[in-house]
C-alpha cells in the first residue's frame, strides 16, 4: 500500500474515532448532518439571515452572540492565532472591501460587523471537497460531516469569506469538559469546522442561537417564501451582501 493511501486511511480512522458524541449528536456528525428530527422541526427551501447592523454593531454585542454560539457548539477558545471561530466581528473595510468609498460616514467606519459562514447558493467549498465532508443540504445550508473530513483544507482555500477554521491542535484541550453541551459533538485535531446555521436546533423546531440571543437584530427565515420574516425585512430595508461580484450568492444579508 502506498504511503499516501496508508496515511489517508490512518487519518480518516482517527477522525472517526476522535469524536465525542451523544446519540443525537452522533447522527449529526456521522450521516448527512440530519440529527433526530421531531415533528416541530423548521423547514425551508432556502434558509437565509438578515443582520440589522443599526442595532448590532459593537464588539461587545457580537462577542455576546459568539460566546453563546461557541458554547452551544463546543467551540474551543484557543489563545493563539489557531483559535477556532464560527462567529466573529470585523470592520466595514474587512467585511465589505469592494463596497468602500473615499468618504465613508464616520459612524459606519466605527461599526463592527458580525461575520459567519454565508451558506452560499453556489458554495465553492462544496465543489473542491474530495470526500464530500462539506456538502449542501436541500435547504441550502452548507454543512460538515466531521467523519468524512480528512483535513486537506481545500475548502478553506476555496472559501472567499474566511469562514472556516482548522483544528491544528486537539480542541478538547481548550474546552471546559465539565461544561460541555452534550447535544453537540466535540471535534478532534485535523478537522475543519464552521457555522452550520444551527441545523441541530432547526431540527428541534428552534431558531439558531445567534438569532435568539440578538434581541431582534437578526432575522431568519425562508428566502423563497414571500411571507417569511427575511422577505419582509428585505422588502423594507436596503441590504448588502459580502463579495457579491464572486457570484456565490451568500445567504447572509446586512442592513446598513
Amino acid at each position: 500500500m502506498k504511503q499516501s493511501r496508508r496515511n489517508f486511511l490512518k487519518f480518516a480512522g482517527i477522525s472517526a474515532a476522535g469524536l465525542c458524541l451523544t446519540p443525537a449528536a452522533g447522527a449529526l456528525a456521522s450521516g448527512k448532518a440530519h440529527p433526530i428530527v421531531n415533528k416541530a422541526h423548521l423547514k425551508a427551501k432556502r434558509w437565509a439571515m438578515v443582520i440589522d447592523t443599526r442595532k448590532l454593531n459593537t464588539k461587545e454585542q457580537i462577542e455576546k452572540l459568539a460566546d453563546a454560539c461557541h458554547h452551544w457548539h463546543n467551540v474551543p477558545k484557543i489563545p493563539t492565532n489557531q483559535d477556532i471561530k464560527w462567529l466573529w466581528d470585523a470592520s466595514y473595510s474587512e467585511s465589505f472591501p469592494e463596497q468602500e468609498n473615499n468618504h465613508m460616514a464616520e459612524e459606519l467606519e466605527e461599526r463592527r460587523f458580525p461575520l459567519l459562514c454565508n451558506h452560499c447558493e453556489h458554495p465553492p467549498c462544496v465543489r473542491v471537497c474530495p470526500t464530500k465532508a462539506t456538502f449542501q443540504r436541500a435547504d441550502h445550508i452548507v454543512a460538515m460531516d466531521y467523519h468524512r473530513c480528512i483535513g486537506c483544507r481545500y475548502c478553506m482555500a476555496a472559501c472567499p469569506f474566511g469562514a472556516r477554521s482548522f483544528n491544528f491542535m486537539d480542541p478538547r484541550l481548550h474546552l471546559d469538559m465539565d461544561n460541555l453541551n452534550m447535544k453537540f459533538p466535540t471535534r478532534m485535531r485535523g478537522v475543519v469546522e464552521k457555522c452550520n446555521f444551527c441545523v441541530e436546533k432547526l431540527a428541534e423546531g428552534e431558531l439558531p442561537v445567534c438569532v435568539t440571543k440578538s434581541e431582534g437584530a437578526i432575522v431568519f427565515g425562508d428566502l423563497t417564501d414571500p411571507n417569511s420574516p427575511v422577505r419582509e425585512v428585505l422588502r423594507k430595508d436596503f441590504t448588502i451582501r459580502r463579495k457579491p461580484e464572486l457570484g456565490t450568492e451568500p445567504g447572509v444579508y446586512y442592513i446598513i
